[in-house]
């Protein structure tokens, strides 16, 4: 049965809609609608195109979702060669001055003549591709391939929801447009981060990320891929007269609906470029996006014929890069670091090698599980990544270069810092010390929690008078903060920031402290999983610390909502001798916890729920969120899982987010928990 004419019109107008959101939302990122509201227009438009197929037009963003499995690419002749540009070996000021010379004596120019115009732009490390429109609507993409002979990717770069598939305007009969196709860090940090949820395969880089996506021959596992796209210039053109210059170009592209980066300049001679590249490597690393350098091009499209090609490369253009973030070096150890939370974290010891700009003989290699994934070996040949001031990390091993005298990475089972059994608790990736009132490594953040205003509230001890309390071993565990030999007044206003008065105040804190709740007291110990919600559980349920500290795993579980994985951490803190010994001069020194009566019952219209609370709330804190809920009978919990029955997500809400959504559990903001309450 054919399409109504009524059929048609909506679908045309979905379609119109749909792609103005998409463009507010990946281009100028500021969205129009709800998600809600998005998905629902797009569910319309699929069931019209469903029901009537001949109303599914090839710049329908039905597309999106990607189309049947390739058997292959088909080769894509470009009407216009994709030829690359040079690149400046000199990654200092001299590089822009050599290619402002040669551009000089190109054009003839005397020493006295004004400085050339030059566009100055990033260079973006991803992958180069080619769009081609007809009448405004994208008809086929290819890659570059050797610059004359690329591959067709239409189907996956329609998923690319940053291109739009028709432009915006009076635009030419044919514009071909050159761009790169690239991963954010931050998009590919949590497409990762779902992947190990999941269990799934994880990309090694954002660059292998959009590289792997675009190749990829089935459009469906694209389109999961977060992708974005920036154009840096044009190809064949029909029908269009081009502008007198290539920022003019990029202006006319902007115009059309197609994403051009922000960070771009028409400078005047080299100095002007010298400053463009420094200014850019200022901001590189603050940059949502890997670069490798910048490019600097003639400006004027009449002066760039005029200087034309040398071994199919631009005269008029020029890659001037930065140090290199990824160099290769030997893995000649894997040794483990404690963290001030008792995280175990393996790091490579590396042979010495310069890259981001220093050099770097140790990286990071995250977790067990990482080390795993990426099978690291000692001896191995390993790429190493620094950005900036980011910690270097081990990105990947090369295989090809293995001897097959490589020794894998053995967790150790004890802490190399304190002697306490390393833990690791199921469905987690990080092992921990379990000596976490005792470990060195842990000092600083065990006081400062062990003090926090939810646990013992020690008034005016904060983190700069901690680090000297720790720094000058007069505090080596929570307990000491009770020994008066150590923590008095005189000893205290000898250091730095304290005066007499000061002083005197944190010894009155620390007394008062000594009258705490069973509940505070269990929390404070900071033990891995326990947070204020199950430390309450665990004091009504046990009544004294002594009872707590004697119950076994099967006990423990008795618990309301303790499961085997809180159990299992309870049990392991306390079967270390270290941690025992701290609690029993914590109870000489009078610090005992006592058991609060019950309370009649609340309102329990949260009873038996439970919550996780992630990002940043509008009005409520999150402890303030957190009181409310459990006001109400509910529990709070730390992280995500199957038994999660709503995430209370605020702005900038992260992982937590993201598990959520791969579980299907219920996501609510702060006026939804409200409304909870006031059912």
């Amino acid at each position: 049965m054919p399409a109504t004419r009524e059929a048609a019109e909506r679908a045309e107008a979905l379609r119109a809609e749909i792609e103005r959101h998409n463009y507010a939302y990946y281009v100028l990122d500021a969205p129009t609608v709800p998600d809600a509201e998005y998905d629902r227009l797009f569910r319309e438009l699929q069931a019209l195109e469903a029901q009537y197929p001949e109303l599914q037009t090839s710049d329908s963003p039905t597309l999106r979702v990607g189309g049947r499995p390739l058997p292959e690419f088909a080769p894509v002749r470009h009407a216009v060669p994709m030829l690359s540009i040079k690149t400046e070996t000199d990654t200092g000021p001299e590089g822009a001055r050599s290619f402002d010379a040669r551009v000089r004596r190109v054009l003839g120019l005397e020493e006295g003549a004004p400085p050339v115009e030059y566009a100055a732009e990033l260079k973006f490390d991803g992958l180069a591709v080619s769009l081609r429109y007809e009448d405004g609507v994208l008809v086929r993409a290819a890659t570059r391939g050797d610059g004359e002979t690329g591959e067709d990717v239409t189907q996956n770069v329609r998923t690319i929801r940053r291109i739009p598939l028709r432009l915006r305007g009076a635009v030419p009969s044919v514009l071909e447009v050159r761009g790169e196709v690239f991963m954010s860090r931050p998009d590919f940090e949590r497409y990762n981060a779902r992947q190990r949820a999941l269990g799934k395969p994880t990309l090694v880089n954002p660059r292998n990320g959009a590289a792997g996506s675009i190749r990829q021959l089935d459009p469906k596992m694209a389109a999961e891929r977060p992708l974005s796209f920036y154009a840096y210039g044009v190809g064949e053109t029909r029908g269009w007269q081009l502008p007198a210059s290539h920022g003019g170009v990029l202006d006319a592209l902007e115009a059309f609906g197609i994403p051009v980066c922000e960070h771009r300049v028409v400078a005047h001679g080299a100095e002007e470029l010298i400053g463009f590249h420094a200014c850019i490597l200022a901001l590189r690393d603050t940059l949502p996006f890997d670069i490798d350098g910048v490019v600097y091009k003639v400006n004027a499209l009449v002066l760039q014929e005029r200087l034309g090609f040398v071994s199919r490369e631009p005269r008029w253009a020029v890659a001037h890069k930065y140090p290199a973030q990824e160099e290769m070096t030997q893995v000649l150890g894997i040794e483990v670091q404690v963290g001030r939370t008792g995280a175990i974290t393996p790091v490579a010891r590396l042979a010495p090698v310069f890259v981001g700009g220093v050099t770097v003989t140790n990286a990071t290699l995250h977790n067990e599980d990482e080390v795993r994934r990426k099978d690291v070996r000692i001896g191995d040949t390993a790429i190493v990544r620094r950005a900036g001031d980011v910690i270097p990390e081990v990105v990947a091993v090369v295989k090809e270069k293995r001897s097959g005298s490589e020794v894998p990475f053995v967790m150790p089972t004890t802490c190399p810092v304190c002697g306490s059994v390393i833990q690791r608790l199921p469905d987690e990736a990080v092992a921990r010390c379990t000596g976490g009132l005792y470990c060195p490594a842990q000092r600083k953040q065990a006081v400062l929690h062990f003090a926090s205003r939810r646990a013992l509230d020690i008034e005016g001890l904060g983190e700069k008078l901690v680090d000297q309390l720790v720094e000058r071993q007069m505090v080596e565990t929570v307990a000491d903060l009770y020994d008066p030999l150590r923590i008095n007044a005189e000893a205290l206003s000898g250091l730095e920031r304290m005066g007499g008065k000061s002083a005197q105040n944190v010894v009155e804190a620390v007394e008062r402290s000594k009258d705490t709740t069973l509940a505070r007291l269990i929390y404070a110990l900071g033990i891995r999983n326990v947070g204020e919600a199950t430390a309450k559980d665990l004091a009504r349920h046990f009544g004294s610390i002594e009872a707590l500290m004697g119950a076994g795993v099967e006990e423990l579980q008795r618990v309301p909502d303790v499961g085997p994985v809180v159990a299992e951490s309870i049990a392991g803190f306390f079967a270390e001798s270290h941690n025992r010994e701290v609690i029993a001069r914590l109870q000489q020194a009078g610090v005992h916890g006592k058991a609060e009566a019950r309370s009649a019952a609340p309102r329990a219209v949260l009873q038996g729920l439970t919550f996780v609370l992630t990002g940043t709330l509008p009005q409520l804190t999150r402890e303030e969120a957190g009181a409310l809920i459990e006001a109400a009978g509910g529990k709070v919990s730390g992280s995500v899982s199957k038994k999660t029955d709503y995430v209370v997500a605020g702005e900038e809400a992260g992982s937590k987010l993201d598990k959520a959504r791969t579980l299907g559990v219920p996501v609510i903001d702060e006026d939804g928990l409200r409304q909870l309450l006031e059912s």
